[in-house]
């Protein structure tokens, strides 16, 4: 018993009172809900802890993408205004000139209308993402080219709403040529997200930017002759029919003219759509069949022609690039004043829809056939019937609506367009006859 009572006391005396009967329950029960109420005090300083990393990662996040940014601060902010600016001498005949954005400005068109514009005074800055669907390097050239002449090209997206409007925030553009897209009809059926991202959202965060812009800028844009589709009749004209596209490119541009009227329609902004037919020349586009074409007979390879049902060639309605840069110039100067302001419509704006064609479609063999005048070399053709893959057998715009309008005339065979295309290609990738290192 006294060995018992002897335990309840420390070796030191006075430290500790001796409890009554049920002391020990109610010492336990206590030190119990001292360990709950630790342990539910360390779970809150955890998930504290936790809500402040990821808050602090979260900034992290965003203050990285910024300061990672491509463009911004006062020197990008210079930049941008001395390309806008116009530099036609007073008094010009022509008019005080232009500020114009050009979207997709490293793209073939893009790069061949911003030096266009540029050399006849206009201010023009170019914006251009530089995708992989095809060589970046090309598009980096035609960059530096559109540098060594004074225009400005801004690498950055068009579905960055966040950049568009800090362009238009720096400078009150009164134009838009909004050329950038996703091209080429085979591609759709590897990577059909990239045509609904580029000609369909990337449109329409553009059109947001140009309604909340003050002032609202005239807007041309390039649609495309595949949204005739499975239209059979010939020349095609801009009053035909073109709910029947043949491809998912083709849908994604009949899309876009269908936003664009509805912008027009609610906002006043001035609308022109410029139906493409089968641009070609200089700077062009690796994925196009001439420029394919061209690389695999120099290198001895074959090609590839394809024919339509009923062993019939496939026709294109060819257009040099010189000539569709005309059309898109006078497309600009005639384009008429968007009359929304902060986003609201004022009164009804222009509207149009015009073909950019040459008129005169000529067959993927006749093609064939004088790119190995040009080249000096025999092709190694392999004929294939035209698979189902959104191609359509033939091409041929009515382009009477652009003659009346816009003065269009096209002026450039294609015989001589390819010429001139040889010529550049030669040059440009520093070909010797003989040699297959290309």
């Amino acid at each position: 018993m006294r060995a018992l009572e002897d335990d309840l006391f420390p070796s030191t005396p006075g430290k500790v009172k001796i409890e009554r009967a049920g002391g020990t329950m109610n010492r336990q029960l206590h030190r119990c809900f001292a360990s709950t109420s630790t342990m539910f005090l360390w779970a809150l300083f955890l998930v504290a802890m936790t809500a402040s990393y990821l808050s602090f990662q979260s900034f992290v996040d965003t203050s990285s993408k910024y300061f990672a940014a491509s463009w911004g601060g006062l020197h990008w902010e210079r930049q941008i205004r001395a390309s806008a600016a116009p530099r036609r001498p007073p008094g010009s005949a022509a008019g005080a000139g232009m500020s114009v954005l050009v979207t997709g400005a490293s793209g073939f068109v893009g790069a061949h209308c911003s030096l266009a514009l540029r050399k006849r005074g206009d201010g023009v800055v170019g914006i251009d993402n530089f995708n992989a669907y095809y060589d970046p390097s090309l598009k980096k050239a035609r960059k530096a080219l559109l540098t060594s002449h004074g225009v400005f090209v801004v690498e950055g997206d068009i579905n960055d709403g966040r950049l568009l409007a800090k362009l238009f925030d720096v400078v009150p553009f009164t134009h838009v040529l909004h050329l950038a897209a996703q091209a080429g009809v085979r591609y759709a059926m590897e990577n059909p997200a990239s045509y609904v991202h580029s000609n369909v959202a990337g449109l329409v965060t553009l059109l947001e930017a140009c309604k909340n812009a003050d002032p609202q800028p005239a807007i041309v844009w390039a649609s495309s002759s595949s949204v005739y589709g499975l239209n059979d009749k010939v020349p095609f004209s801009e009053s035909h029919r073109t709910d029947q596209p043949a491809s998912l490119y083709a849908a994604t541009k009949k899309a876009g003219e269908e936003i664009t009227h509805s912008y027009n329609h609610i906002y006043g902004l001035s609308i022109t759509g410029l139906r493409f037919f089968t641009v070609y020349g200089p700077w062009g586009r690796p994925d196009m069949a001439y420029f394919s074409f061209t690389r695999n007979i120099l290198q001895g390879k074959p090609i590839t022609v394809y024919r339509g049902k009923n062993h019939v060639d496939l026709a294109r309605d060819f257009t040099y690039i010189d000539d569709i840069v005309k059309g898109c110039l006078g497309s600009l100067d005639t384009a008429g004043r968007s009359t929304g302001t902060g986003g609201k419509k004022r009164g009804p704006a222009p509207y149009r829809i015009f073909n950019l064609g040459n008129t005169s479609p000529v067959t993927v063999p006749t093609l064939v056939a004088i790119l190995e005048k040009h080249l000096r070399v025999k092709a190694r053709k392999h004929v294939v019937e035209m698979p189902g893959n959104g191609d359509v057998p033939f091409t041929h715009a009515n382009i009477s609506l652009a003659r009346q309008q816009l003065g269009y005339k096209p002026a450039t065979n294609l015989d001589a367009g390819l010429k001139k295309f040889v010529k550049w290609y030669l040059s440009y990738y520093g070909y010797t006859r003989g040699s297959k290192n290309l």
